[in-house]
């Protein structure tokens, strides 16, 4: 199998150049995704007639003609696929129409295969929901995928596909993305929109983009679905010129700020500071200056007001769909850990909710100090504290159990979700066991161009293993 496949903008270029047929595309990859799911369980849902009528009518002449993808179950509609969001008490629910993001992967001539498993409605950090069953790791498949966007990284490091589509709460593309040896980033706060979903509180902290194996396909992608649609609550400034553009730019001589072990009280494994530190010498190396430095915020406040603003929106959601149904919510509609939350959620004034808002903009602010002239350009720090878990350590059976071990995982990511700058999870070698380890590049606000161009540096100097030991690559 080889260890340096052909990436989906490289596909892309040889279907335009008529090397390969989109149809011959598409059977390869509706082949490796009966071949290989029954073990992973990262599809959900599939629509390979409907893919190969498209194909077969002619795809729209874009810059992705051809390429498959599939799509995360989660906030994001496919229509004609279920959108039960990983719970049973959505479990009846078909989606009517195509969000703006599935169209504009559509409209790029994109092909979509189906939809991918998540946990229940994204809340935790593995996706091992009741209602889809555990999505197992191309690595190992002993192991977690992460969450919540398990199912699109194991489907891309599988080589089922070779891009996904995912969204990040509180690190749901970056924790994947580490866990499965992919590229993940997630954009700076309204990059990519939303609609069909008003996702009102959680707006300031739920991003969409991708799960990749390379910086240039992250970066093709985001150009593809860059952009707001009148009406947004958020708009990230217009790139001065594609971002597959600056992937092979010389970023310069840049100012790394370097974060060794994750923020706050929680520990850090050492495979996982080795991540950073062998990070820190290949950019030193390159030619860049780093300097250990202190993130400055209070990580226990930044994980209880995304619990707070995620609890509001989860809570909406449930109550609207029960008012929808004309019944109260049964012991079997959500798991013991979703049921947790809403219950807490329930404590919540709406002053609380409020200035967790507020908090969420100072943050931003606090942040955003970090990168002023005489600070630094980019921060580098773990994706994870800890390497990757074995599956049923996460259990959302065990609510108290979830409580400590499912929010460690977040520590290093979900600070940016809520400040809204741009992140990004590299590939960055392996623990002990083989199981992948990432670290974790954070950039000023709209300035992913920064982040893709330091990106494609380290990927020529460093490049990683692209699909996992076993399956083949594009």
């Amino acid at each position: 199998m080889t260890t340096d496949p052909r990436d989906a903008v490289a596909l892309a270029a040889d279907i335009r150049a008529g090397d390969l047929d989109p149809a011959d595309v598409l059977e390869q990859a509706i082949g490796r995704i009966e071949a290989h799911d029954p073990e992973l369980n990262a599809m959900v849902a599939t629509r390979f007639d409907e893919a190969r009528a498209e194909v077969a009518a002619g795809l729209p002449d874009g810059p992705m003609c051809g390429v498959p993808i599939v799509i995360k179950a989660l906030g994001t509609d496919v229509a004609g696929l279920p959108a039960a969001d990983g719970s049973r008490l959505f479990a009846d629910v078909v989606a009517s129409v195509d969000s703006t993001i599935v169209q504009r992967y559509k409209a790029a001539g994109m092909v979509v295969l189906g939809t991918t498993n998540v946990p229940e409605m994204g809340k935790t950090t593995t996706t091992e929901s009741l209602l889809h069953g555990p999505c197992r790791n191309p690595w190992n498949t002993g192991y977690s995928t992460g969450g919540s966007s398990g199912g699109s990284a194991a489907a891309v490091a599988s080589g089922m596909v070779p891009v996904a589509h995912a969204t990040d709460g509180g690190g749901s593309i970056r924790i994947p993305a580490a866990m499965c040896g992919l590229v993940g980033l997630k954009p700076s706060r309204g990059r990519v929109p939303t609609w069909p979903h008003p996702i009102g509180l959680a707006a300031p902290v739920a991003y969409h983009h991708a799960v990749t194996t390379t910086v240039r396909d992250s970066a093709a992608l985001l150009d593809v679905v860059a952009g707001h649609v009148p009406g947004d609550a958020y708009g990230a400034p217009t790139p001065a010129r594609p971002f597959v553009e600056e992937v092979g730019i010389d970023p310069g001589r840049l100012r790394v700020g370097v974060l060794r072990v994750a923020p706050g009280p929680f520990p850090t494994d050492s495979d996982c500071t080795a991540a950073v530190e062998r990070t820190a010498a290949t950019l030193e190396a390159l030619g860049h200056q780093v300097r250990e430095v202190e993130l400055g915020v209070d990580v226990i406040e930044v994980m209880t007001a995304v619990g707070t603003i995620m609890g509001a929106q989860l809570r909406a959601t449930i109550e609207d769909r029960l008012a929808e149904l004309g019944r109260e919510l049964d012991d079997d509609d959500i798991e013991p850990w979703t049921r947790t939350i809403l219950d807490n959620a329930m404590t919540h004034t709406a002053p609380g909710v409020a200035r967790a808002l507020q908090f969420a903009q100072r943050t931003g602010w606090s942040v955003a100090e970090l990168f002023g002239a005489d600070s630094v350009d980019v921060l580098l720090l773990p994706t994870l504290p800890s390497t990757t878990p074995e599956l049923g350590f996460l259990d959302v059976r065990d609510p108290e159990s979830m409580w400590t071990r499912s929010s460690a995982y977040s520590v290093c990511t979900g600070i940016f979700n809520i400040s809204g700058q741009p992140a990004l999870s590299l590939p960055a070698g392996a623990d002990e066991r083989g199981m992948p380890v990432g670290v974790q590049f954070v950039a000023d606000y709209a300035r992913e161009d920064l982040l893709l161009r330091l990106a494609g540096q380290l990927e020529a100097a460093a490049p990683w293993t692209r699909i996992a030991p076993g399956y083949q690559g594009w």
